[in-house]
C-alpha cells in the first residue's frame, strides 16, 4: 500500500511531487533558506549542560551528533526539561536519553515542498550537507 502512498513516494525519493496547485514557494531549493550552522550536541553531554547550552543560545532544539558524523535525532529543551522535572531522567544523564530519534534527512537540493511534505507526518527534518 505504500507504493501507491504519494507522500511515502515523494519522501523516499520514488516520485517528484508535481501535483498542480502548490504554493509559489513549492520547488524552491531548501538551500535558498540561507540558514545558519546549526547548534549541535555530543551524544555524552549531559542533560544539565544541554539544557544551560540551549538557554544560553537562545535555541529550543538542537541536533545530537556522534563524533562520527552520525545524526541520531533531536533534542528540546521544553522536553528535557520536562523529562528532568518528571524525574524520568536525572540531570547528570547523557542528553541521548531525552533525544528524539524519528526524523526525516533533507538535502539543500530537495524543494520546500519535499520539506513540507515531510513535516506533514514528522517532528522534525534535518537539514544535511553531504560531504566527502
Amino acid at each position: 500500500s505504500k507504493f501507491v502512498n504519494d507522500q511515502w513516494m515523494i519522501k523516499n525519493g520514488f516520485l517528484n511531487d508535481a501535483q498542480e496547485h502548490k504554493p509559489w514557494w513549492w520547488n524552491i531549493k531548501v538551500q535558498k533558506l540561507n540558514l545558519s550552522a546549526p547548534l549541535i550536541l555530543l551524544p555524552e553531554v549531559s542533560c544539565q549542560k544541554a539544557i544551560e547550552i540551549l538557554q544560553e543560545k537562545g535555541y529550543d532544539q538542537a541536533s545530537v551528533v556522534a563524533e562520527s558524523g552520525l545524526i541520531l535525532g533531536m533534542v528540546t529543551l521544553s522536553n528535557t526539561l520536562s523529562s528532568v522535572q518528571d524525574g524520568n531522567v536525572e540531570f547528570s544523564d547523557p542528553v541521548t536519553k531525552v533525544t528524539y530519534d524519528q526524523f526525516s534527512k533533507v538535502s539543500l537540493e530537495d524543494s520546500l515542498g519535499k520539506l513540507s511534505c515531510l513535516l506533514e507526518n514528522d517532528h522534525f527534518a534535518i537539514i544535511v550537507h553531504e560531504q566527502m
